[in-house]
């Protein structure tokens, strides 16, 4: 199994034919995008409403996370016998014709096709179907929504594949620059005994009076503030622990996006705790790859 992308787009269609005369054409549309749990919209014609519980208990077998929009259409593309309510339409005529009668002045005469346009004065025999034609209906639209869902899946599980190598080489580049700043935080400790040394000289050369024990202190605080191996090490053990996870094959994008919280608190630390420019520079752009890493993230189911 492969990591998914949260975005995705299937179409499934198909025919179902209940005799010689009698068929309709379908199709479902499903559209998915960014979603912090998985959630089902469906558009569905309104005699298939119950289908709509089936489509939200269905994609819990495929999906974990996104918002789906499910749509479908069905379309009874082959004409059938009419059915003609000759009862309701001389009802019809007989009432407007008395409505005309009484405000001719104002009304126009009644037109025998805006009579036959009220609903129930004729119907497409295909457009109604019997319990049994329902049910053999529901089955296929089953069956193609599950195609449907094999289908979207495979689309997100492509996207996500890009999103995964993207989302490596920004790690990759997170490992340089942390590489870089470990380099730099080496040689630290030797910049800041010069450093220091050069300032206890201007001190002790001044009127000032500071015990030995007091300086000694100070000294030991300044260095420990600015030792930042422990935020390197946590950090090279997260990206250790991203690359692993887009590895897994698993749904991974809410560890994921923790994960980045994590990064993103290890250099602030860095930046907060850096008495060299370059290492606070270094920093900064770390800052700003983890922000285009967690951005990738968000697609991620």
């Amino acid at each position: 199994m492969s990591v998914s992308s949260m975005t995705g787009f299937a179409r499934e269609g198909g025919v179902t034919v209940f005799n010689d005369k009698k068929q309709c054409s379908w199709f479902f549309e499903l559209k998915s995008v960014n979603g912090k749990s998985l959630d089902v919209k469906t558009k569905l014609p309104s005699f298939l409403e119950s289908l709509s519980m089936f489509i939200k208990n269905e994609a819990v077998n495929y999906f974990a996370r996104g918002s789906i929009s499910a749509y479908l259409e069905v379309d009874f593309n082959k004409s059938g016998e009419i059915a003609f309510n000759e009862e309701l339409l001389k009802q019809l005529v007989s009432k407007a014709i008395a409505i005309y009668d009484e405000n001719n002045e104002k009304l126009s005469r009644p037109s025998i096709s805006e009579m036959f346009a009220v609903k129930g004065v004729v119907e497409v025999a295909d457009n109604v179907l019997s319990e049994d034609e329902t049910a053999q209906l529901i089955n296929d639209l089953q069956k193609g929504f599950k195609n449907a869902c094999d289908a979207l899946l495979l689309a997100r599980q492509a996207e996500g594949e890009k999103i995964c190598l993207a989302l490596k080489e920004i790690l990759n580049k997170i490992s340089i620059d942390v590489a870089k700043i470990e380099q730099k935080a080496d040689v630290l400790p030797e910049k800041l005994k010069e450093k220091l040394s050069a300032q206890i000289k201007e001190l002790l050369s001044s009127d000032i009076q500071v015990s030995e024990d007091r300086l000694a202190q100070e000294v030991c605080l300044y260095v420990a503030r600015a030792d930042i191996r422990e935020e390197i090490d946590r950090l090279k053990a997260h990206i250790q622990t991203a690359l692993n996870l887009l590895d897994s094959g698993e749904p991974v994008g809410r560890r994921l996006d923790f994960l980045c919280q994590e990064l993103n608190r290890e250099a602030n630390t860095t930046c907060s705790k850096s008495c060299d420019i370059e290492i606070t520079n270094l920093g900064m752009e770390l800052k700003t790859l983890i922000e285009q890493f967690r951005e990738q993230v968000q697609n991620m189911e």
